[in-house]
């Protein structure tokens, strides 16, 4: 089944957080109807390669057009309208930069495989339950409610104006006409009847001023409740779900709801400002003894003008934060002299400011670090603000080329640094611009979440560390010397973000026993962890007990190894992964002479092992593991083809797969079948080899285990193996013992 059908019986809950992420960057038509082309093409090496992404973007638009003639054939009309604009959109969007679209369906796709993966986990964690909170939903709702009542009030406020304005133009037209009548004539019973209309009408006039002033009154009380309280609320919490989502939480939602609230805050504001305007043009017109509006005026057009001030200071976010597009899922950490990309919008649209607000980038403005390092940004740091890059026409501005340089120190501190003082130091992306308007000029600036400054791909791991360790502790977005004394994190949510790290990276997180093991091998014993709070050094700086790494170490090598050599394996769920040689042995002494199960190494950086139960003449059950394989191992021979082909020499020297049931019970070739790299073929005649009459040669590992001995005794390389040695042991043992040839 592929991903997207996966997708698509996916609870609804599941169902919204997957449509936040399809916009018109990258349409949900195309994921649908090119599901499997799209799934079977390598979007993450593309976003890395801008030869293999225009490639990529070639063949897209190709099939896409592919879909056009069919649905053409089945005339769809609403389906060709479609596919007709999202071609256009596609080419012009991504023709100067494929290697923007590749990032997206990468992410798309790695965003699907986390959802999935939070789907079929039994019990969310507590960070996961705190992000939605039903409180939260209420709030949202409400928040929009009384949004829209302002925005009604002020416009009912308008009409009140206009009434006013309309009674005090009849009233100076009755009172000028009677002002120029001659005197004899304002003596007449008719003119002392008018006076007595006229006063009434100004008494109507200067009551309908109070009641037009009260009314503008408790809409600005109501839009500064509102901004106050729950609408600053939303933005923290917002503010908050983008931190999450940036270590590798539920993807955060919610900004074009605030967008919403804050544009139709804003008009509603310049809506009472215009209001104010017009009453003091009526003022200069026409003004008595007791007048409110030059009593009242001053004032409400003074909180006006403060509550725009912070509307718009507010609205000015980072809506994607910095990241290097070759690590889209390590943001926050940014290499020296490496491009990095960062998003930033204005919550208020207005189409008056298209292309009308510059924004400067910079770094570490105002803020006091606790690095000696110095850095500069290089590349466009000064960009326009507008509506058309933005699939949903928000007004905002997305950094694409800028690139940190360290300044050279004449102090020479580098020599001071130890090997995590780097990882831990904190900078910030700052960015400032100006909005004009209507007479009103108001300085905006907002700053990056804190970032970590690398200048060697090998302290990304650490790096990113920090920056788990820094947004899962706090929510403060500029503390740049937290490291000084990092506070403990509670175990319960560090280990509900390490199953995140699984399934943002790798697809697929951990389930409750999994994060057992891994509780277990922070704290060294069985304990319960929900509340049990764990040091910064213990995660990332102490070394393991008797190892030379640390847990964090330790844990990213694992990451790394899912990632680059058994990424479908672990996908499937046959990889137990975390599981003890105790806890092991348990699991396997009751079945199946021949069940096995994978399991990370412990002791050695980024191996992977199997163990497998066997039972000896006299009945007793014995176990054997395999020395682990590594990166270097793997890169000869696919992990599925290594658990197909493993042979074992026993003393008689006669070899066999002891590998049969993957734990508990599922037959190997079932659980692996899908993933070797070729079917068991006939031996190949020497002639056959393609190599100047060479006889060709196959992998086959292989290990040998004495009759005294529970463990291979030196589980080897993988050894090459020739056809004709092949074929001998064809003709001495049955398909059952020999179950593969390569």
């Amino acid at each position: 089944m592929s991903q997207w059908s996966q997708v698509q019986q996916l609870e609804i809950k599941f169902l919204e957080q997957v449509d936040q992420f399809y916009d018109d960057n990258f349409p949900m038509e195309i994921r649908h109807l090119l599901a499997q082309w799209i799934e079977s093409q390598d979007w993450e090496a593309a976003s890395n390669n801008e030869a293999m992404a225009t490639i990529l973007l070639q063949n897209l638009l190709i099939q896409v057009d592919e879909q056009l003639d069919r649905v053409s054939q089945e005339k769809n009309l609403l389906l060709i309208h479609n596919l007709k604009r999202i071609r256009k959109l596609l080419q012009g969007k991504y023709h100067g930069n494929p290697m923007h679209i590749a990032v997206i369906i990468s992410n798309c796709l790695r965003e699907e495989r986390r959802i999935l993966a939070a789907a079929s986990m039994p019990v969310q964690g507590p960070l996961e339950k705190s992000l939605q909170n039903s409180v939260v939903s209420e709030r949202q709702r409400n928040v929009e409610h009384k949004v829209s009542a302002i925005k009604n009030s002020a416009q009912m406020t308008d009409q009140d104006v206009k009434y006013l304005e309309d009674l005090q133009e009849e009233f100076d037209f009755r009172y000028k006409t009677i002002q120029s009548l001659e005197q004899s004539d304002k003596n007449s019973v008719l003119i002392k009847q008018e006076m007595l209309a006229l006063q009434a009408m100004l008494n109507t006039l200067d009551y309908k001023r109070k009641e037009v002033l009260s009314k503008i009154g408790r809409v600005i009380h109501e839009i500064d409740m509102l901004m106050s309280n729950m609408l600053t609320e939303e933005l923290l919490d917002w503010k908050r779900r983008q931190q999450i989502a940036c270590i590798g939480g539920p993807l955060h939602g919610g900004l074009d709801q605030l967008q919403n609230c804050f544009t139709l805050l804003a008009e509603s504001l310049f809506q009472v400002r215009r209001q104010l305007e017009k009453l003091d043009e009526l003022l200069t017109r026409m003004t008595y003894d007791g007048d409110p509006i030059p009593v009242q005026r001053p004032q409400l057009l003074e909180k006006v003008n403060f509550l725009l001030y912070n509307l718009f200071r507010n609205s000015f976010v980072v809506e994607r934060q910095p990241c290097m597009p070759t690590h889209p899922q390590r943001p926050m950490v940014l290499k020296t002299l490496i491009q990095f990309t960062v998003k930033l919008r204005l919550l208020i649209k207005l189409p008056e400011l298209n292309y009308q607000i510059r924004v400067k980038a910079t770094i570490d403005k105002n803020v006091s670090t606790v690095s000696n390092r110095r850095f500069v940004l290089c590349g466009t740091h000064v960009k326009a603000m507008n509506m058309d890059e933005s699939a949903n026409g928000s007004l905002s501005v997305e950094f694409r080329h800028l690139q940190p340089k360290e300044m050279k120190s004449s102090a020479g501190s580098k020599g001071n640094e130890g090997p995590h003082m780097v990882t831990e130091e904190l900078h910030s992306i700052s960015f400032e611009t100006q909005v004009c308007l209507y007479g009103l000029t108001i300085n905006l600036e907002t700053s990056s979440l804190p970032v970590v400054m690398i200048s060697n791909v090998s302290q990304l791991p650490n790096a990113w560390a920090s920056i788990i360790w820094y947004n899962l502790s706090t929510n403060d977005p500029q503390n740049m010397s937290f490291f000084n004394n990092p506070p403990a994190a509670t175990l319960s949510q560090l280990l509900e973000v390490l199953s995140w790290q699984f399934s943002s990276y790798v697809g697929r997180g951990l389930n409750s026993e999994q994060l057992s093991m891994l509780a277990e091998k922070l704290m060294g014993q069985q304990v319960s962890y929900n509340d049990y709070q764990l040091s910064w050094a213990k995660f990332c700086k102490e070394h393991l007990p008797g190892k030379s790494f640390t847990f964090w170490v330790w844990l990213e090598a694992i990451l790394d190894l899912i990632k680059k050599h058994i990424l479908p394996l672990w996908i499937d769920g046959y990889v137990m992964g975390f599981v003890s040689k105790e806890k092991e042995r348990i699991l396997l002494k009751d079945k199946t002479p021949g069940t096995f199960l994978l399991r990370f190494s412990e002791s050695n950086l980024g191996g992977i092992t199997f163990t497998w139960v066997d039972q000896l003449e006299n009945g007793d059950v014995t176990f054997h593991s395999v020395e682990p394989y590594n990166k270097g191992r793997l890169s000869a021979l696919p992990f599925a083809d290594i658990l197909r082909d493993y042979k074992v020499i026993m003393a008689d020297n006669v070899p066999e797969n002891p590998l049969k049931y993957l734990y508990p019970d599922i037959p190997k070739d079932k659980a692996f079948g899908k993933h070797y790299s070729c079917q068991p073929n006939e031996v190949s005649k020497p002639s056959d080899g393609g190599g100047k009459g060479y006889v060709p040669s196959v992998f086959i590992p292989v290990s040998k285990i004495l009759n005294d001995s529970t463990d291979p005794h030196s589980p080897s390389d993988l050894l090459p193996m020739s056809p004709s040695v092949y074929a001998v042991l064809r003709e001495h043992l049955s398909p059952t013992v020999i179950e593969t040839a390569v």
